[in-house]
């Protein structure tokens, strides 16, 4: 991987101890009990963009119960940044992927089930066959939002606001994060063209290959909150066959430390498969400048 431009994390201590920074093309995990900084440090990842891609990363919110991940306050204040967020449309016309001004956003949040769990078996058959309709009903406007951002520089997205369940196959925000990893960020452009613009395609072909890029050069970042608050639990913590976690490249652990009686934050690199990196454990704190490291 020593050929390959790393993405930074906008953090000059996390980038050194990766390495020199994220991979693209792969998938980086974060995870860490809720308030302990996936969204700090998801938002940095994405301002870096800004310098070293010339757009800013991206943000799609998988938050279902109406908890505010804070994303738009972060980002003003810590990198005067204010998100422009897609709104969600009854439906969307596939054009408007070329139109900079029009589809180009920061923010979109694609579910709102008014407080509800986001575990399969928590619904009613019926329950979950509406939501298999809605989900389809809804995955023009993810495809748009991603496709839009990505034919116009973006080359970073983080998906946000996943919530612990006791295996991942139970929680319906990891079949889309799936779908959303697999079906949109790992695939060719063209590819994610044709599920766009489907029975028009080739009307809008030579479109198409002109704003191709590539999805090797997208890296991609999951926001995953855990049950586990210390951060001696998370590196504990058994992997289960199949899980984010066994697929992912890179995973950092989030969590509290506790020596004697004093409480404080530090990450760990659990792993970072291609690349050289750190095995200690990073002490680190949160400020008005959003997370800053000892050294």
């Amino acid at each position: 991987m020593s050929g390959t431009q790393r993405h930074s994390t906008g953090i000059k201590r996390l980038d050194e101890a990766l390495g020199g920074g994220l991979i693209p093309g792969t998938l980086t995990v974060l995870m860490g009990a809720t308030g302990i900084g996936k969204t700090q440090l998801a938002l940095s990842y994405c301002n870096a963009g800004k310098q070293q891609d010339g757009q800013r990363g991206i943000i799609f919110d998988l938050t279902t119960r109406g908890d505010s991940q804070n994303q738009s306050e972060y980002a003003q204040r810590i990198h005067n940044w204010s998100l422009v967020n897609r709104q969600l449309v009854d439906r969307i016309d596939p054009n408007v992927v070329w139109n900079g001004k029009e589809i180009r956003s920061d923010y979109l949040h694609v579910f709102d089930r008014g407080g509800r769990r986001v575990t399969i078996d928590d619904m009613q058959p019926e329950e979950w066959q509406e939501f298999k309709v809605d989900l389809m009903r809804r995955l023009d406007q993810t495809i748009a939002f991603f496709y839009g951002n990505f034919i116009h520089g973006v080359r970073r997205a983080v998906v946000d606001g996943v919530e612990p369940t006791a295996r991942d196959s139970d929680s319906f925000q990891f079949h889309l994060f799936d779908y959303v990893y697999h079906q949109i960020l790992r695939k060719e452009h063209d590819w994610l063209a044709r599920d766009l613009f489907r029975v028009h395609y080739r009307t809008q072909q030579a479109r198409v290959q002109q704003h191709a890029y590539e999805c090797s050069q997208i890296s991609g970042v999951l926001s995953y909150t855990s049950h586990e608050v210390m951060l001696d639990d998370l590196i504990e913590r058994p992997l289960q066959s199949g899980d984010v976690l066994s697929n992912a490249n890179t995973i950092i652990l989030i969590g509290k430390t506790r020596q004697g009686s004093k409480i404080g934050r530090a990450l760990y690199i659990a792993k970072h498969r291609g690349s050289a990196c750190e095995e200690s454990i990073l002490p680190f704190a949160i400020n008005e400048s959003g997370i800053t490291f000892d050294n």
